[in-house]
């Protein structure tokens, strides 16, 4: 796997620090990351440990009606946030109050992290179950990650991708002659 391309910027040294620890460690190999449970997409978590989903998707009744579009995960401070799917930084930076990175994955699928502060450039390829930055905090009163997805521009559960709701099945609510 090559080493994705370092975007020159006033990151702090322990957050590069950690990405190089994990990409040396081999948790990006693909016998690590195919024993994470992965959804139908083949996607994997972007935090590895056992999970909790501290706030989960909540899917708003309109566009710019109120909602939480995504799922907030426990983490542990300066945890090392992965890609979930292969994808291209669509954007790593500042945004309000907080350090977001953008993932986008193809056919109108983005995935967006926060508060991840990354050292990867736009433009740079990353791989399933590769580093791509550092938790930090912000979001939540205990660490944690926000994890969210887009589909055409809008917002859809991540749990679509990892494997976290089972398919429906229409059942027939009469008999048929």
């Amino acid at each position: 796997m090559a080493t994705p391309s370092l975007k020159r910027r006033s990151t702090p040294v322990a957050a590069v620090v950690l990405l190089v620890l994990a990409a040396l460690s081999g948790a990006t190999s693909a016998a690590a990351v195919s024993s994470d449970a992965s959804g139908r997409y083949g996607w994997v978590w972007p935090l590895g440990g056992p999970r909790q989903i501290l706030r989960p998707y909540i899917a708003p009744e309109t566009p710019y009606a109120a909602g939480h579009r995504g799922i907030d995960i426990a983490a542990t401070p300066a945890a090392v946030v992965r890609s979930p799917a292969d994808g291209v930084i669509r954007f790593s930076g500042f945004v309000v109050d907080r350090y977001v990175v953008s993932i986008d994955h193809g056919g109108g699928l983005i995935s967006s992290f926060e508060p991840v502060l990354s050292p990867l450039a736009d433009g740079t390829v990353v791989h399933r179950g590769e580093p791509i930055g550092a938790l930090q905090s912000g979001h939540c009163r205990a660490p944690c990650l926000h994890f969210g997805v887009r589909l055409h521009g809008r917002y859809v559960s991540p749990l679509n991708y990892l494997g976290g709701i089972e398919r429906s099945v229409l059942l027939p609510t009469r008999e048929i002659p």
